[in-house]
């Protein structure tokens, strides 16, 4: 007699499955990718420096800016990884992506001996991401770079700050003898 009540009071199922999907903003930035969950994905170029919203699942990362979906990418479960799609790209980058790093290098050293050395050192660390004061400085970081320029420390001498010993001498410190 139960089981008819309850019965006669179960609605049927909803016809769309459940959305698990949730929902975050963010800013695209100047390489045209967003940072979301520790991974980075693309969006066409021309959106850079735009406010985007992310809609997330389980497997999927969608953008939308002002209510169009403008990116679809599968969810990346790693760490600082790049998810790109060849069209986000600007024409000029599709195309250096097909040059070989030593003529990447050469195209630099049109620019400036230090700027071939950063390149080649930025190459050497993560290929295809991103003069001389960056090297000195160990700055080889895009925004570092960026930083550099608009306050014109490039122009500015370049002090070497002391080095340190590994260990300062102190009581509480335990040495080999």
């Amino acid at each position: 007699m139960f089981e008819n009540v309850e019965r006669a009071a179960m609605l049927p199922l909803p016809a769309e499955p459940f959305d698990m999907s949730q929902w975050s903003h963010a800013q695209v930035n100047i390489d045209y990718r967003i940072a979301f969950d520790a991974n980075f994905y693309s969006v066409r170029y021309h959106l850079v420096q735009e406010r985007i919203e992310v809609r997330f699942t389980p497997t999927t990362v969608e953008i939308f800016h002002k209510g169009q979906r403008v990116a679809s990418h599968p969810r990346c479960r790693g760490r600082e990884q790049a998810i790109t799609q060849n069209e986000h790209r600007p024409k000029s980058h599709q195309t250096h992506l097909g040059w070989a790093p030593s003529r990447m290098v050469l195209w630099a050293e049109q620019i400036g001996p230090h700027t071939a050395r950063l390149i080649e050192r930025i190459l050497s660390e993560k290929p295809l991401q991103g003069m001389g004061r960056a090297l000195e400085s160990n700055a080889c970081r895009f925004q570092s770079v960026k930083s550099i320029l608009k306050h014109s420390l490039d122009q500015q001498p370049f002090t070497q700050l002391p080095s340190l010993p590994l260990l300062l001498p102190h009581d509480n410190i335990r040495g080999g003898e």
